[in-house]
């Protein structure tokens, strides 16, 4: 098994998505020297009764009030006990996995006031494999309160946990890994809640999921260009040049290797003198949406790697600061931008089939047989109409809350949620114009030399039929699978 050494330098996102994927974390003892310099900086400011947020006050609307050496005493309990509640499905274990390690990795930098063992039964609890049952819905994204309670529950041997196949209490759990419950003091229960482990861990995934459906895009649209004949004068590298966004030129030049050896990019190649849009555009189109997965990647990193709690233990100003670093406004627009790009991915797909569908009926000469993508072209536009929905914002819909003291938040955890939603329609609608173009081919009077790439497309397409049952949601379904092992791969 591969290990992770979170250290004081940035974690990357492939180093988190092997944590996510199971691989062991350790620590170096500078991190734990500066986890240990920002709990010195509370343990100062409790000598020294000083105010501070959610450690010698209430929080919330109660940020004010101060509370009694025995309240101070409970709190950090009685907040990782009192912000649990959600609703929902569980999270996906790679979901909680994701969240462990971004919390983790978060007190790592040193800000966040925690104490050497909070850090360290983190640690434990993912290197052993206790999970933290949790639901899906709780957080506004204003810090994920609810989600990361339900993990810290655990972390204190309350809660719910799966331990290699089995649901547990948190404390059972921990017991069968050999893990001691944490004992909490200090801001080790508002650490632990006070951040957006959720929100950024998941955004991880579907900003990797986002850029394994950039490539299948590429796929999906050049053989439906070799299905239909297309000019392939879009990718010549002067138009690139002529509009230097890296997004569009890493389109173009995608798709030039995956057409290399097409009869397409042959001197004597028969084409239109231009295609419809929905052809034309596929490297300006293609390439936004890989501009806004670059945003979003650029985004999750900054967060991965930020101290988002409040208050702040600033072990160089020897100060607890309030702020508002809980609030992940930039990975939140992002997503909305994503989803847009995403969308526009998805129409010019759906457009294509349209002409698809119209090499097909124009070139057949007989009963159709088993045209699967022929099948699947209504179900295409239905979803499409699901795509464009996802599409709208999520960012400003969450109302004032907590007497108005909390009158903004950034719908982060919803604003994720819906890209990944959004991704698994766009995979439906990739499967699908690869369907329709492998009928178009198969049924054209005479087969053309396909390119280097396309040529592993059609192969894949063929194996998906061959392997699946003969109806078009297994085949479908089969596909689906296969594109998104290999792409971006």
């Amino acid at each position: 098994m591969s290990t992770v050494t979170i250290t004081e330098e940035p974690l990357g996102l492939e180093n988190l998505l092997a944590i996510v994927d199971g691989a062991r974390v350790e620590l170096t003892d500078g991190v734990r020297t500066a986890i240990a310099a920002s709990r010195a900086v509370v343990d100062r400011a409790l000598a020294n009764s000083d105010a501070v947020y959610g450690l010698t006050t209430q929080v919330g609307h109660g940020k004010d009030t101060r509370l009694s050496e025995e309240q101070i005493r409970s709190e950090q309990t009685f907040l990782v006990m009192s912000h649990s509640g959600g609703v929902g499905q569980p999270l996906p274990t790679r979901q909680v996995r994701a969240a462990l390690a971004v919390r983790l990795n978060g007190i790592a930098r040193g800000r966040s006031g925690a104490s050497p063992a909070a850090a360290e039964v983190l640690a434990a609890m993912l290197n052993a494999g206790v999970h933290p049952i949790v639901p899906e819905i709780s957080s506004v994204g204003a810090a994920d309160l609810g989600p990361m309670a339900g993990m810290a529950q655990v972390t204190i041997g309350e809660g719910r946990a799966e331990y290699h196949g089995d649901l547990l209490s948190g404390g059972e759990a921990l017991g069968r890994a050999g893990i001691t419950p944490l004992k909490l003091s200090g801001k080790d229960g508002l650490a632990l809640i006070s951040a957006n482990g959720v929100s950024i861990g998941h955004a991880a995934l579907v900003v990797a999921r986002a850029e394994r459906a950039a490539d299948a895009a590429d796929l999906a649209a050049a053989l439906s260009m070799e299905a239909t004949a297309a000019n392939p004068s879009i990718i010549h590298p002067s138009v690139a040049r002529a509009k230097p966004i890296p997004g569009q030129a890493a389109a173009a030049d995608h798709l030039r290797g995956l057409l290399a050896g097409s009869a397409l990019l042959q001197p004597n190649a028969s084409h239109s003198v231009q295609d419809a849009l929905s052809f034309r555009v596929i490297p300006q189109v293609h390439g936004a949406l890989r501009e806004y997965i670059a945003a979003a990647r650029n985004a999750v990193t900054v967060e991965l790697n930020a101290s988002d709690d409040n208050p702040l233990a600033s072990a160089p100003d020897q100060a607890m600061i309030s702020n508002g670093n809980f609030h992940p406004m930039v990975l939140a627009i992002s997503c909305d931008a994503l989803r847009i790009a995403i969308a526009q991915v998805g129409q010019l797909s759906e457009r294509r089939l349209s002409h698809l569908w119209d090499a097909f009926f124009r070139q057949m000469t007989g009963p159709p047989g088993a045209a699967y993508g022929l099948q699947l072209r209504y179900p295409a536009a239905a979803r499409f109409a699901e795509l464009k929905q996802l599409a709208a914002s999520a960012t400003l819909d969450i109302p004032p809350l907590d007497l108005g003291v909390e009158d903004h938040a950034t719908a982060a955890p919803l604003t994720v949620r819906k890209t990944d939603a959004a991704l698994a329609v766009l995979d439906d609608l990739l499967a699908i114009e690869l369907l329709l173009a492998h009928d178009v081919l198969a049924t054209a009077p005479s087969k053309p030399s396909l390119g280097v790439g396309t040529s592993m497309a059609l192969r894949m397409v063929e194996e998906a039929i061959s392997a699946a049952e003969p109806v078009a949601d297994a085949v479908h379904r089969g596909l689906r699978e296969r594109l998104f092992s290999q792409a971006g791969g």
